[in-house]
């Protein structure tokens, strides 16, 4: 990949995996630093991804990963000077939403691993199979994600899930 297929590849893409990845990690400034963590790696592997053939899903996958790895080094840390203080960890206020829409909002009170799967799901259009691989993932605890993220998103919109419905 050129350096002009890459500036090209960028404009045409970082918007959109910006605006998905604030919905998996719930806030606009992370997502555009884990986007952009995300496009400095595919620069160092840009002559894999003409061959990958799917730079924006190498992109998105990257991204998620490190956002994932930032939660999990967050919540370590929390624990570490919870401890260290010998105290419960204090939680931290949600941030402003800025503006995003109203089903943003929500899904930032899911666990990540929720929000996550619904966000690919619905937002990316991937089937549970591409969630699966993108997140590491078997395909069972996907759709167990999407089950309680969906039950989780319509009792907060004051709806209630398939499952509820059903007697399940």
């Amino acid at each position: 990949m050129t350096v002009e297929e890459f500036e090209e590849f960028y404009a045409l893409s970082a918007r959109r995996l910006i605006g998905q990845l604030c919905l998996v990690t719930g806030d606009v400034h992370e997502a555009q630093d884990v986007v952009h963590e995300a496009f400095a790696r595919a620069w160092a592997h840009r002559s894999a991804l003409l061959h990958d053939g799917a730079p924006e899903a190498w992109v998105r996958i990257t991204a998620t990963r490190v956002a994932i790895s930032r939660w999990h080094r967050a919540k370590r840390a929390t624990q570490a000077w919870a401890r260290l203080a010998g105290q419960r960890p204090a939680v931290a206020d949600e941030p402003d939403p800025g503006g995003l829409l109203a089903l943003s909002a929500i899904l930032r009170q899911l666990p990540p691993r929720q929000r996550l799967v619904m966000a690919l799901h619905y937002v990316c259009d991937l089937s549970v199979a591409q969630i699966a691989e993108e997140a590491g993932m078997s395909t069972g605890t996907v759709k167990t994600h999407l089950a309680r993220g969906r039950a989780a998103v319509a009792a907060r919109m004051g709806g209630t899930s398939r499952a509820e419905d059903h007697g399940a």
